[in-house]
């Protein structure tokens, strides 16, 4: 009876992880298209999350990746599945908070590791595929995707030069509607596959199903509806950073960005690659702005995003790690429930905290005012160099914030006031 309940626990655990992932990974599809306006905030997360729905169905080539090529199935139980969930869920939220787009990808698959480390040690690790599968991709990825949507946009803006802006404001407001679905399409190829890889683990760890099960048609379909839902929610705090933070973008911009993006996802995915659409949609993003003659690029914010992404791995392991031993150490259902407990209690005051500075559709697409109110120098354009990335955003209160200061980055904009 204990294991059947651990196993309802580790289910819900999954859906809640994809939950986060669709919210946090909103901005990767629609973030350009909301900041040029050429689609409502609102009509933009719903169109992605039915999309994304569609897109679970299309593929499982990356739930085959994540259940049984990054660790070791005979080693992994129902107590390692669920700590590791935990460790990306907290990951996520933390850079929500922030308003950092890191990848949710890495942040379950580092809860994984770090918890099968913290039960069984290095053997436990498929070692081979976490580098082929996860850690060469994360390199690459982000390198492909500005190196596409930068000689794009470079092409794009040479064609169209000499047109007048109406003209092509206009026509390329429509491709960004096609483009942009087609990122919201590819993004469900991808990141809700990986969910059911982990339900997958779970099922086979319970003795649910046998060791050479397929993802059932049930956890398809639970995986893609938690992720729709959490994109239709979006994740304003990323958006904004997305579509304001890093590149004044327009139409052209934009169009280049996701059709960058949405090729590079999609061909992960025929591969099997657990590949991060964040990466991908940031770096498309940095190269639609290095591609377009005279646009700023804000590089200072770019670099604290990698070193974001440098930490999500280690950061989501050592939480992964440290839920593991604290159920080993209270030991029993107890001790599933007491991670709970911590979750539900981090969850909550991360909520809280950002109702400070809300960021939602309605000022989704304000001016982004954040080097000044941290006090950093002027934009520098794309040759140049941001100021200093060492100050830490300043809360209303006048301090600066103590999870962001390790970072640098925090979703503020200076033009709303608390809530």
């Amino acid at each position: 009876m204990t294991e059947t309940l651990l196993l309802v626990l580790v289910v819900v655990t999954a859906l809640a992880f994809d939950f986060t992932n669709g919210f946090h990974d909103t901005g990767n599809a629609m973030a350009t298209s909301i900041a040029t306006r050429a689609l409502k905030p609102k009509t933009a997360v719903l169109l992605s999350a039915v999309l994304n729905m569609v897109g679970a169905f299309l593929s499982l080539s990356v739930a085959a990746t994540i259940a049984k090529g990054l660790v070791d199935a005979n080693v992994i139980t129902l107590e390692v599945v669920f700590a590791g969930l935990v460790g990306g869920i907290v990951w996520n939220l933390v850079t929500w908070l922030l308003g950092l787009p890191s990848s949710s990808s890495h942040a379950l698959v580092g809860g994984v590791v770090g918890s099968v480390l913290a039960a069984v040690g290095t053997s436990g690790v498929i070692w081979s595929g976490l580098v082929a599968k996860v850690l060469v991709p994360a390199l690459i990825a982000p390198v492909v995707a500005i190196c596409v949507a930068a000689t794009g946009t470079w092409l794009v803006a040479r064609l169209t030069r000499g047109l007048p802006q109406d003209l092509t404001s206009r026509g390329f407001r429509w491709g960004q509607v096609g483009s942009a679905s087609l990122v919201s399409l590819a993004h469900g190829t991808n990141d809700a596959q990986k969910s059911m890889g982990i339900i997958l683990l779970a099922l086979i760890a319970g003795g649910a199903v046998p060791a050479d099960s397929s993802v059932p048609f049930w956890v398809i379909l639970a995986c893609a509806f938690f992720m729709a839902l959490g994109t239709y929610l979006g994740g304003w705090r990323i958006i904004r950073t997305l579509g304001k933070g890093l590149v004044e973008i327009d139409t052209r911009q934009g169009m280049s960005a996701e059709t960058s993006s949405a090729a590079v996802i999609m061909l992960s995915s025929y591969f099997g690659f657990s590949l991060s659409t964040t990466h991908v949609a940031t770096g498309s993003i940095m190269g639609s702005g290095v591609g377009m003659p005279g646009a700023n690029v804000r590089w200072g914010l770019a670099g604290r995003m990698v070193a974001a992404w440098g930490l999500t791995l280690p950061a989501a392991g050592i939480v992964g790690a440290l839920c593991f031993w604290m159920q080993h150490g209270v030991g029993g259902f107890a001790g599933s429930l007491l991670v709970v407990a911590l979750l539900l209690f981090v969850s909550l005051g991360m909520w809280f905290a950002s109702r400070r500075k809300p960021v939602d559709h309605t000022n989704v697409n304000e001016a982004w005012d954040e080097d000044k109110a941290v006090g950093l120098e002027p934009v520098a354009a794309t040759t140049g160099v941001a100021g200093p990335a060492h100050v830490a955003p300043v809360e209303s209160d006048g301090h600066a914030s103590p999870v962001s200061a390790v970072i640098g980055v925090g979703a503020t904009h200076g033009t709303r006031s608390n809530a």
